[in-house]
């Protein structure tokens, strides 16, 4: 028997977008609990006692908790297969999770919700602070298509689905937040192709329960 999933989100958290893509591609049932980033719902005890970091996603997998939503993707991955995010040459996938953490090691960290706040506490205003992030949007994303651009097929590396498209697609959606370019190589490209498959559409933040107009 499959344990139950229990996923711990914020409608517009691009980390959180990632996992319920993953969880859509593999097929699997899942219950939502929100906590409202702007509102500091992910601070409150009883939920650092489940992600003491404060952050969201954390997946609830039967008696356990997972963190960090690319350990989360690698684990769905691993624990179910079917389809594949990552391929199965060490060199192929290496290269998928180098592409992958441009975006979630790079860019998302330092123009996610805290670190802004954080500008905005040293000065910045509401307008400088969305430059800030619009410019390492941009930027990461013009190396993130450099990485890709020698692949053939509609998604990042090839004709399937990877983790790489799985990261790509919610920050395409911050790019937009932010005002930031992202028309870059195939990156545009690739977004169209991903966003014609269900658990795209799905797990986009509009789709949610806890999404605000």
């Amino acid at each position: 028997m499959t344990d139950a999933l229990v996923l711990h989100g914020f409608w517009r958290s691009t980390a959180s977008w990632r996992v319920r893509i993953a969880l859509g591609l593999k097929g699997l049932a899942w219950t939502g609990v929100a906590h409202h980033l702007r509102l500091g719902e992910q601070n409150a005890p009883k939920y650092l006692a489940l992600n003491p970091q404060g952050f969201v996603p954390a997946l609830v997998v039967g008696d356990d908790v997972l963190t960090q939503s690319m350990a989360i993707c690698e684990y769905l991955d691993d624990v179910h297969p079917e389809p594949a995010l990552l391929p199965a040459d060490a060199l192929a996938r290496a290269k998928v999770r180098a592409a992958a953490q441009v975006i979630a090691c790079d860019i998302h960290p330092v123009q996610n919700l805290k670190v802004l706040k954080m500008l905005r506490k040293r000065g910045l205003d509401e307008a400088a602070a969305n430059a800030w992030a619009a410019e390492v949007i941009e930027s990461g994303l013009s190396a993130f298509a450099k990485l890709i651009e020698g692949n053939d097929g509609p998604y990042c590396f090839g004709n399937q689905v990877t983790l790489a498209d799985i990261v790509l697609v919610p920050q395409l959606g911050n790019a937009r937040r932010f005002g930031a370019k992202f028309g870059f190589g195939r990156i545009a490209a690739v977004e169209a192709e991903c966003m014609k498959l269900p658990a795209f559409i799905d797990a986009a933040p509009d789709k949610q329960a806890d999404a605000e107009g």
